[in-house]
């Protein structure tokens, strides 16, 4: 599922992630569930809700993550 959506927390990714990372992985996301790449004009608000929302999610987890090691690996 999802191939493109990649892993947004250390040590995966080296420095935290952009607002732009996790706006790109949410709206990954509405696409595979939704079906569409893009939406029809009448159902374009509730893509763009889905999407704002699902980016928020994703913001509180990954700020609510604690990554334990993280520092060791990287030695």
């Amino acid at each position: 599922m999802c191939r493109s959506i990649k892993t947004l927390r250390p040590p995966v990714l080296p420095e935290q992630a952009t607002p732009e990372d996790i706006h790109a992985a949410a709206l990954q996301y509405v696409r595979k569930v939704s079906g569409f790449r893009a939406p029809a004009a009448h159902n374009r608000e509730v893509f763009d809700h889905a999407v704002e929302a699902i980016a928020e999610a994703t913001a509180q987890l990954l700020g609510g993550l604690e990554v334990r090691g993280a520092a060791s690996r990287a030695s």
